[in-house]
């Protein structure tokens, strides 16, 4: 008999304790402490922007989110400015800035 009101006692317990975690939802919670933009799903993605310059060139590189958006490479020594595409790679030069 002892060990039955025992092992009552203990099951009872555990589901009194099991109950006291779910009192709160764990969204709500999150919710609250969250900035109004993330709130409406908004992610902001990084925006980083690399320059490097070496004795040739001064080559300057755009990235949002960890990926190339553009790059500009402007050698020295007189020639013109460039900029190479991410994807492909192709080299275009501005004819005539304005």
């Amino acid at each position: 008999m002892r060990a039955t009101s025992l092992l009552t006692s203990a099951v009872s317990l555990f589901f009194s304790c099991a109950g006291v975690g779910l009192a709160q939802p764990p969204a709500a919670a999150d919710a609250s402490k969250a900035p109004a933009s993330r709130a409406a799903g908004a992610v902001e993605k990084r925006t980083e922007r690399i320059h490097i310059e070496d004795s040739g060139a001064r080559i300057d590189e755009l990235r949002v989110g960890g990926e190339t958006k553009t790059i500009e490479v402007q050698p020295k020594g007189g020639m013109p400015a460039y900029q190479v595409a991410p994807a492909s790679g192709e080299r275009s030069w501005k004819i005539l800035g304005f």
